[in-house]
């Protein structure tokens, strides 16, 4: 017999202003941990977690667990247009250079 689903939403995403400067990423694992990011994430191989640098995240908050992990990846709000003294903010990537 299935247990029925937790109606309980996912936790909310930390707060930006708690955020480190420089660091325009958040996502939550499956396990409900969140972390801040400075280069854009991705999913892990097996699933479950969002992967970066470990130089680029770091533990942001604790939530309940979130089935739908693969969803919660969100940019700090006005960073998508935003140019530093360099122009616009390039892709991150291996190829990318600071």
């Amino acid at each position: 017999m299935n247990a029925p689903s937790d109606p309980t939403p996912a936790s909310p995403a930390p707060d930006w202003s708690l955020a480190p400067e420089g660091w325009h990423w958040s996502a939550q694992d499956a396990d409900g941990r969140w972390y801040w990011y400075r280069t854009e994430p991705v999913p892990g191989i097996g699933g479950g977690v969002w992967r970066s640098n470990s130089r680029n995240q770091q533990y942001a908050a604790a939530g309940r667990p979130n089935p739908d992990w693969f969803e919660s990846l969100r940019r700090r709000p006005g960073t998508e247009q935003a140019s530093g003294p360099d122009g616009p903010p390039r892709p991150a990537g291996p190829d990318s250079t600071p």
